[in-house]
């Protein structure tokens, strides 16, 4: 009777703690802001951002901050160098790839660490928009649930040209249109095949793949880039060839580093924020009649 009567009371526990984290999720998923209005290319948003000492800066993302670039300003071969390097199934999947993190759950159980994280580029995006940097469940349903609405509720055109435009590059370097001026003195859209490579191949973490103290990592990692893509014709065996025996040139980048670690950037002034610090949409201007 008293192995009974326990064993009852461990499954009402059981039941109790799935019923709360249910709950949990539930309210966490009702509470997601809503991404249908990242869709209106003229309006910008303000997130928190941190740099390499973490303290914590406001960056806007949208037109409202001078080093915006649009999507049709980014070449083609950068676009296709981010995608060959973070989600070689971008265009074909529904924001969640399915495949990779089963593929990432196998490397991971090999490892006995983990060593993959198979996040899609839309997830990445829903992570540096709406959330923090936690590794947690929760935090991982809502990053999947953000991404499948994003997903629906964005062109893929669109959710590419937010990405390029939040990732980190550097110490307070953050998008293509920022990085491409730190590091090559050159707008985006002049960027050669190379250093489109180049730039995607430290998308996992600029702390990893850092050209001012780990050159030959990035360069090796731009290498791999590069032969994906050539492999998956995205570009051809003379742009492959130039591009493998192009060596980037970062003069001055080791002044430059040490320089913005002493002194990170001023904060950016927002364009606004909702109650309790939350990124809010702001509109554009209605244009005058």
């Amino acid at each position: 009777m008293r192995s009974s009567f326990r064993f009852r009371t461990i499954l009402a526990a059981l039941a109790v703690v799935a019923l709360a984290l249910a709950v949990w999720v539930g309210v966490s998923i009702f509470t997601l802001p809503p991404v249908a209005p990242l869709a209106k290319p003229g309006a910008s948003m303000t997130i928190t951002v941190k740099d390499w000492h973490r303290k914590d800066h406001r960056f806007v993302v949208g037109p409202r901050n001078p080093r915006w670039t649009p999507y049709k300003a980014f070449p083609a071969a950068l676009r296709k160098a981010v995608v060959a390097s973070e989600d070689a199934n971008f265009y074909s999947h529904e924001g969640v790839d399915y495949e990779a993190i089963g593929e990432a759950i196998k490397t991971d159980w090999r490892k006995g660490r983990f060593v993959r994280g198979g996040s899609t580029i839309t997830q990445q995006l829903a992570k540096n928009l709406f959330l923090t940097r936690e590794k947690t469940l929760i935090r991982k349903v809502t990053e999947f649930v953000l991404a499948r609405r994003m997903d629906n509720a964005l062109s893929k055109s669109r959710i590419l040209e937010l990405y390029l435009n939040v990732v980190e590059l550097g110490p307070m370097v953050y998008g293509v249109g920022h990085a491409s001026h730190y590091y090559f003195g050159k707008p985006p859209s002049a960027l050669t095949v190379r250093e489109c490579a180049f730039l995607a191949s430290m998308l996992p973490g600029p702390k990893i793949y850092n050209p001012y103290r780990k050159m030959g990592r990035v360069m090796k990692r731009s290498d791999r880039i590069l032969r994906r893509m050539v492999a998956a014709r995205m570009i051809s065996r003379e742009e492959f060839d130039a591009a493998i025996s192009e060596v980037p040139n970062l003069e001055g980048i080791a002044r430059k580093v040490e320089k913005t670690l002493e002194t990170p950037p001023p904060v950016e002034i927002p364009p606004g924020e909702a109650p309790g610090g939350a990124p809010v949409v702001i509109e554009p201007s209605p244009p005058v009649r």
